[in-house]
């Protein structure tokens, strides 16, 4: 059964995309720890990090690093955290989060944004890129 990022991936769930190429897609958490926290997810479903082939990781990595900075550039921030944890979905993704408190980084505190902002704030990243 396809993850439930495969199923944001080939459109069947909706997403706050941000970014996308040929090999992978950032879209905003939709349960965020913080305003801006950005998931970047390869294409390819793969369940661990290291398990990925080194160049698919290393790709992964900058164009996690591309989203970080814009979001930067997009969200008030001391700066952009990054977390890799994989266990609440079994396919590969990098938490961006825009940090100003280490408790952003816990994923106990959770913050609440409506659909239009979520929308507005999709858009304001993505044209940072």
């Amino acid at each position: 059964m396809p993850s439930i990022f495969t199923r944001i991936i080939n459109g069947e769930i909706p997403c706050y995309k941000i970014a996308e190429d040929e090999h992978f897609i950032a879209f905003l958490d939709v349960n965020p720890n913080a305003k801006g926290h950005t998931l970047c997810v390869p294409k390819l479903e793969i369940d661990r990090i290291f398990d990925m082939e080194e160049d698919h990781y290393l790709e992964l990595m900058k164009f996690s690093r591309k989203v970080a900075k814009a979001i930067k550039k997009s969200i008030s921030c001391k700066r952009v955290g990054v977390s890799i944890i994989g266990l609440e979905v079994p396919h590969v993704h990098v938490h961006l989060i825009p940090l100003n408190d280490m408790s952003e980084m816990t994923f106990q505190n959770k913050v609440s944004l409506s659909p239009e902002e979520m929308t507005a704030l999709s858009l304001q990243i993505g044209s940072a890129l």
